[in-house]
């Protein structure tokens, strides 16, 4: 029970009055009005106050700011701010003293944006660290409500860690500091990554302090790039390389880790100034060639696959992490070989033989062609001095045709070795690439790898029967296929060329003659040797007029002479048979021109 002993009564209460229905003493209800309104805040509309919250649940927050009424608030508007709570001092915005219901319209929102550009301002200035909430995500990464101002968040600066799920972000109240602002177009721009970045530098140059060469540590694989894997060491990050992440060929990093994943790295190097830290994985284990059978030895048979293609040759992985180098010129006995890319492809298995073995500097070549016989071991044999082949055009020279009888079995025919008739200034007037020609083995010079061929052997040597034909004297018609300087090629029977100079190529009519005339012309040299011919057009009528000379002047010279008739008319007989002889002739030639 109530003690009331010590309770003393009002001396001058008025109970007359409190029995009539007044309150008051001697003062008037306008005073007592005019002292309560004294007593509430002198606010007006559209001012921003400071409120304390008295209430809240999940809808709404009811705030004082010492007026005859409270205001609601929407919760809404405190999301940026999950830790509110009844006690706590928030700005508030008076939109209505008093609505239609007699309430007090205040918002929270209003009132932060009334003084949000100054509070930004002064956040940049200060460098203060504030209070942020991630509304949704944007291009290039999110939107942030700060103090009622949409500030934008890159990607880049939610987190040291490159981020892979924005989402999970958005609705998130975070701290965040102002590192930009554009004053023209009121754009803020926030980072998260900037709050830790400090801290971490901390820790990451402990951290590098306390490393050392060979030391092995836990990481996890942050991020995988096509160079090489980025290890978080625990506030500080180091590069896996790729070569360095196993002893065999790596295309992919993918291949050897994943994202996320906890591996033990060993420290190949580290630059403190440039914080750069080289990491290892392939380290960890032994290397391969240690692990090689020790029995190989060069000669023995090899089995690999292609893990990498260069025109000069193809590097074949005979076990993980060890491989050993083809050459081009290891690939086969043929000489025609331009890129090893003709023989093979990145994946391919291949059988090879052990050429050269280096354990000290774990280097291997390797051989394919050596799974088959060198053909020129038996050369001889196969291709005896005089043996007929057909072989196929490679190339040519100025100076002949390289073939090929078989892979790694080459041989040249020398121009001249081309026809027995035919002058041939090129190779390619005769035959072309690719074609199949018909040789004949001349020469045969092992050391070396090389065979002298020819083609007009196959054939018996014409010149022997042009010999008895085109004797010196011989009269042939010919036609002039080609005009040079020097003098004129002739097309003779057979198809055996002559070759006339230019001062017996006049005609009688004192006229030159003409590529394409036709016309006789005498044989006045023949070379077997050296396959000329030598003819002379003008020389038929020379000898014929200079004939005719003679043997005028041999009558005239008999007739003076005091002979026996017997002898008289036998020298008369020779001349005039002679004379008989250089006129039919004659007779022919002009026929003949004309």
């Amino acid at each position: 029970m109530a003690d009331y002993k010590n309770i003393a009564p009002v001396a001058d209460f008025d109970w007359e009055a409190y029995e009539n229905g007044s309150v008051a003493s001697e003062q008037s209800r306008e005073t007592q009005d005019e002292a309560y309104n004294k007593s509430m805040n002198n606010v007006g509309e559209h001012d921003v106050v400071d409120g304390t919250v008295i209430a809240m649940n999940k809808r709404e927050v009811v705030v004082n700011i010492g007026y005859k009424s409270d205001g609601i608030i929407p919760m809404s508007e405190f999301r940026y701010n999950p830790d509110l709570k009844v006690g706590d001092k928030v700005e508030v915005y008076i939109e209505n003293q008093e609505d239609k219901k007699g309430q007090l319209l205040l918002s929270h929102r209003k009132a932060r944006a009334s003084r949000s550009w100054d509070r930004v301002n002064q956040a940049l200035e200060s460098e203060e660290i504030i209070q942020g909430y991630i509304k949704c995500r944007t291009k290039g990464g999110m939107i942030v409500d700060v103090f009622g101002i949409e500030a934008f968040l890159p990607g880049s600066q939610i987190d040291v860690k490159p981020i892979r799920d924005y989402d999970i972000f958005v609705g998130k109240t975070m701290e965040f500091k102002i590192v930009k602002i554009n004053q023209e177009y009121r754009n803020v721009v926030v980072s998260h990554k900037a709050l830790i970045e400090a801290e971490l530098e901390k820790q990451r140059m402990e951290i590098i302090g306390k490393l050392e060469k060979g030391q092995v540590l836990e990481g996890v694989v942050k991020n995988i790039t096509n160079y090489g894997v980025f290890i978080d060491l625990g506030g500080v990050d180091g590069l896996i390389h790729i070569t360095d992440l196993s002893w065999g060929r790596v295309s992919d990093p993918h291949e050897v880790v994943e994202l996320d994943q906890k591996i033990n790295v060993v420290i190949i190097d580290f630059d403190e100034e440039k914080k750069r830290i080289a990491l290892g994985l392939k380290q960890l284990t032994p290397h391969p060639w240690e692990a090689l059978d020790p029995n190989l030895k060069v000669g023995d048979k090899i089995k690999g696959k292609v893990v990498v293609m260069a025109d000069y040759g193809a590097f074949v992985e005979v076990a993980p992490g060890v491989e050993g180098l083809i050459h081009v010129s290891e690939m086969s006995w043929s000489q025609h070989l331009h890129s090893a890319n003709d023989f093979m492809k990145v994946g391919d298995e291949v059988e090879a033989v052990i050429l050269t073995l280096d354990r000290d500097e774990r280097k291997m070549s390797l051989g394919l062609k050596q799974l088959k016989e060198d053909p020129w071991e038996t050369i001889e044999t196969k291709y005896p001095v005089g043996s007929k082949h057909t072989a196929k055009v490679r190339n040519f020279t100025n100076f002949g045709v390289f073939v090929e009888l078989e892979e790694g079995v080459d041989g040249l025919i020398h121009i001249s070795d081309l026809s027995w008739t035919k002058k041939i200034k090129h190779p390619s007037e005769f035959t072309k690439v690719g074609a199949e020609l018909e040789v004949c083995v001349l020469e045969i010079d092992k050391t070396n790898r090389r065979l002298s061929l020819g083609h007009k052997q196959l054939e018996e040597n014409p010149w022997d029967v042009f010999e008895t034909v085109f004797t010196v004297d011989s009269i042939h018609e010919g036609t002039i296929t080609e005009m040079m300087d020097k003098g004129a090629v002739v097309q003779l029977e057979y198809g055996v060329e002559g070759f006339a100079t230019p001062k017996h190529l006049q005609k009688e009519d004192g006229t030159q003659a003409k590529a394409g005339e036709k016309l006789q012309f005498k044989v006045i040299e023949f070379n077997k040797e050296s396959r000329r011919i030598i003819v002379s057009h003008s020389r038929i009528f020379e000898d014929v007029a200079r004939a005719e000379k003679k043997a005028a002047s041999a009558a005239k010279k008999s007739s003076k002479k005091d002979e026996t008739p017997v002898i008289q008319n036998q020298a008369a007989a020779t001349t005039l048979g002679d004379i008989d002889a250089l006129a039919e002739l004659k007779a022919k030639m002009k026929k003949g021109g004309e």
